[in-house]
């Protein structure tokens, strides 16, 4: 009686990851939402991480130079060696990188620019807080015509945020702080305003970092990166009709 043959599993193909910048030392990736950086505590059993794909993609090592949660998207800077990593570390600890994130909140911040300074602790396990600084740009306010609260719309605002510290979730956290939760945070957001952009079929948090600026630590002058957001935001984005033009600089 002949034995039937198992079928291997057929391997797993992602798409390329798109790189914003690159040369011989370093990268940027423009990193999807849902996609871990790399294996920590916090991966739960997780086996598809950001820095394998890259390693595979490239074919070379890689060295993260800073961190994005799991669920944001945008710039994230890498190296390809210990030295020009130690560098750009020694940048960012230095104050000498800039970053940009964009953020969608609940409510109408009162002041168009404004500043969060609340000490934040290290997360799981390090709850010794540090100082920690985020800058905020109110960028365009919108209403969408969900009850809240007892009125028949729900008020949401399109926000620039940079941090000047690098805390565990610190922009996230900061949000809460004000009361202006983070759409689509399930950690520290709004459960109710979350589940009114899933109906709407948002289902990401909207958190992307859209620019990065930093020293290139072998060829002197300054990179400047911008990451383009993904279909989910976008559609977040036309609920309200906002566009890249109609945005305040």
């Amino acid at each position: 009686m002949s034995q039937a043959l198992e079928t291997p599993e057929a391997a797993v193909v992602f798409e390329p990851l798109p790189l914003l910048y690159q040369d011989q030392w370093l990268a940027v990736v423009n990193k999807p939402a849902g996609l871990m950086v790399h294996d920590s505590k916090l991966a739960r059993g997780e086996d598809d991480f950001l820095a394998d794909r890259l390693r595979e993609q490239l074919g070379k090592p890689i060295f993260l130079v800073h961190r994005l949660d799991r669920a944001t998207s945008g710039c994230l800077l890498l190296a390809f060696d210990r030295e020009t990593a130690s560098a750009l570390g020694k940048a960012l600890m230095g104050g000498e990188v800039s970053k940009d994130y964009l953020a969608i909140c609940r409510g109408w911040p009162a002041e168009e620019a404004f500043t969060v300074d609340h000490d934040l602790d290290g997360g799981p396990g390090k709850p010794v807080k540090k100082q920690a600084i985020t800058h905020f740009q109110k960028l365009l306010t919108g209403e969408l015509a969900i009850e809240s609260n007892g009125f028949p719309t729900s008020r949401y605002a399109l926000l620039r945020c940079q941090p000047q510290t690098g805390r565990f979730r610190q922009i996230r956290r900061h949000l809460k702080h004000l009361f202006h939760h983070l759409i689509g945070d399930t950690s520290h957001g709004d459960g109710r305003h979350n589940r009114s952009f899933r109906m709407q079929g948002v289902h990401r948090m909207l958190l992307h970092a859209e620019r990065l600026g930093f020293p290139h630590p072998h060829e002197g002058g300054r990179v400047e990166v911008s990451a383009p957001w993904d279909r989910e935001f976008q559609k977040a984005m036309d609920l309200f009709g906002w566009t890249l033009e109609s945005r305040s600089e």
